[in-house]
């Protein structure tokens, strides 16, 4: 598609309302400098063999045409029995599920589709650079609630006067990116008392549902779906894990009520037409495998936070654990930079090891001035290189 510009004044409002993506510019800086990039979340370990033979079968037996538009059946129903046994949730895969071109797609549908313009969608912060800009898109306004380190906890108070007249929905990332938290019953209780009062949605993002570790008090974390409570099933939309190691293939899904489903297959439709077949053939199978791949998933995280972490503590970072997904945030005080964008690039630079801006992931920049987020997922010689230049800030 080719455009003609004539005048810098055919740039819509609503993008000059935010910047490009801070954590694939990182990437950028990482390759430019020859850095270990532990910015961007994606593993740099190979995915299972069996997966990807899959994906080899299926494209050799010609699934190399469009699926459905809203996904292929196998997939949607290898989605519905997985969804069964893991979360206990029956759903069905002809009226509930979107298959979209990942998880980034599945929330811009979802907003496009539920949200008119004027109306406001709730966000925690620090949130995925990406929540921001998609209610911006869908024509909505952000509204921003603070989760509070050390423990990323929200003031209830502060998420109560959040909500309003002209609040549609939440966005909830649980297991959290960028921080790591999993929410706790409690919470994810207190969040559905106002979603219910307000009648508002709640869309949450649970990607990373199956890497989980422990809360600060020891007790295990555990993953609880929104849609699992008492009067959410029917407001709440979910989307698709990074369980499978396969960032790249870009396969998402929608999980939601049938009226609400119908409302983002159109929207998805249009933007996108369909997730790309032989992976989504793939997907199915991945879908199917046994549950101790997913005991091992979690064994093999564990291991690779307590061989990083100790290290950036050693480093001088100041870490709170996290209690899911594979990113740390950390506190850049002792390192008397002046903010974290600085800090960033003096360690992409300096140090070879690339880390994203803590101002990328709050509303106002000057409130992630003095943190930095690293992601872990990645092979241990790369981790191993890592903490060897990290050493140096020492």
């Amino acid at each position: 598609m080719t455009v003609s510009t004539r005048s810098a004044s055919h740039v819509s409002d609503k993008a000059s309302r935010f910047t490009e993506s801070v954590i694939r510019e990182m990437t950028r800086e990482a390759m430019k400098y020859g850095a270990i990039n532990l910015a961007q979340g994606f593993p740099d370990f190979g995915a299972p063999e069996a997966i990807k033979q899959a994906a080899m079968d299926a494209i050799a037996a010609d699934v190399n045409q469009y699926a459905i538009t809203w996904g292929a059946r196998d997939f949607r129903q290898a989605l519905a029995q997985k969804t069964a046994w893991h979360l206990g949730m029956e759903i069905d895969p002809e009226r509930e599920i979107t298959v979209t071109c990942g998880s980034t797609e599945a929330m811009i549908a979802t907003l496009m589709a539920t949200v008119n313009p004027g109306e406001e969608v709730i966000v925690f912060e620090p949130f995925y650079e990406n929540y921001g800009p998609d209610a911006i898109l869908s024509g909505a306004s952000p509204v921003y609630v603070k989760l509070y380190a050390p423990t990323w906890s929200f003031d209830r108070d502060e998420l109560r006067a959040a909500f309003s007249g002209r609040t549609r929905a939440i966005i909830l990332c649980n297991p959290n990116n960028p921080v790591g938290k999993v929410f706790t019953r409690e919470e994810m209780e207190f969040i559905a008392g106002l979603c219910r009062e307000h009648d508002v949605l709640c869309i949450t993002d649970e990607i990373y549902e199956h890497i989980l570790y422990s809360h600060a008090d020891g007790t295990p974390a555990r993953h609880i779906c929104m849609a699992q409570l008492e009067g959410m099933r029917e407001r709440t939309v979910n989307s698709m894990s990074k369980t499978y190691s396969v960032t790249g293939w870009r396969v998402g899904y929608c999980i939601a009520p049938p009226q609400i489903t119908s409302a983002i297959r159109k929207v998805h439709d249009f933007l996108t037409v369909g997730a790309a077949a032989p992976l989504q053939a793939a997907g199915a199978f991945a879908l199917s495998l046994p549950t101790e791949y997913y005991h091992k998933l979690r064994a093999d995280y564990q291991a690779r936070l307590d061989l990083f972490l100790p290290a950036l503590e050693k480093a001088g970072f100041g870490v709170t654990r996290p209690e899911g997904a594979y990113y740390v945030m950390t506190d850049i005080s002792a390192f008397g930079f002046g903010n974290d964008v600085e800090f960033a690039m003096h360690l992409v630079r300096d140090i070879g090891v690339a880390c994203v801006p803590g101002s990328s992931f709050y509303h106002r920049p000057e409130d992630g001035a003095k943190q930095v987020r690293f992601c872990f997922c990645k092979k241990d010689e790369t981790l191993l290189g890592a903490v060897e230049r990290l050493a140096k800030l020492a």
